[in-house]
C-alpha cells in the first residue's frame, strides 16, 4: 500500500511546479490602465518596457506627453490572460495588452491593441 501513495505523490509534484502565474501580468495590465485613468502618464510610462517607452514619443515629446495625446480608454476588467514563457497577453474589456517579464516584474510592451482580421494585432503603443 505504500508504493501507490509514493507514486501518486511523485506524480502530483511536477504538475503543481508547472503552474503558470497569470495573476502577475493581469495586475500589471490593470495598474497600467489605472495610471492612465488617473492621468498619471509618467507612472504609466514607468510600467512600459524600455523599448516601448523609447519608441512612443514623437520628436520633442516625453513618453507621458505621447500617452496623454493617445488618450487610451479605460481598460476595464480582465477577461483573459495567456502566458508563453516570458511573454503574456492580457485582454481587458476595453483593451488588449502584451507584456514581457523582466527580473523586476511584468512590463507593458504593447497597449491599445485591436485584432486585425488574418493579421497580428494593431497597437497604439508598441515597441
Amino acid at each position: 500500500m505504500r508504493t501507490p501513495l509514493v507514486v501518486l505523490t511523485l506524480l502530483l509534484v511536477p504538475v503543481s511546479a508547472c503552474a503558470v502565474d497569470t495573476a502577475s501580468p493581469a495586475r500589471a495590465a490593470e495598474r497600467f490602465h489605472a495610471a492612465i485613468s488617473a492621468h498619471q502618464e509618467r507612472a504609466a510610462c514607468a510600467m512600459l518596457t524600455r523599448e516601448t517607452a523609447d519608441r512612443l514619443p514623437a520628436r520633442g515629446q516625453t513618453c507621458a506627453d505621447a500617452l496623454r495625446e493617445l488618450g487610451l480608454g479605460p481598460g476595464g476588467g480582465v477577461t483573459s490572460v495567456s502566458v508563453w514563457g516570458d511573454e503574456a497577453q492580457v485582454r481587458l474589456r476595453g483593451d488588449t495588452l502584451f507584456l514581457r517579464r523582466f527580473t523586476d516584474g511584468w512590463r507593458i510592451s504593447a497597449a491599445g491593441c485591436s485584432p486585425v482580421r488574418d493579421l497580428p494585432y494593431e497597437c497604439e503603443v508598441e515597441d
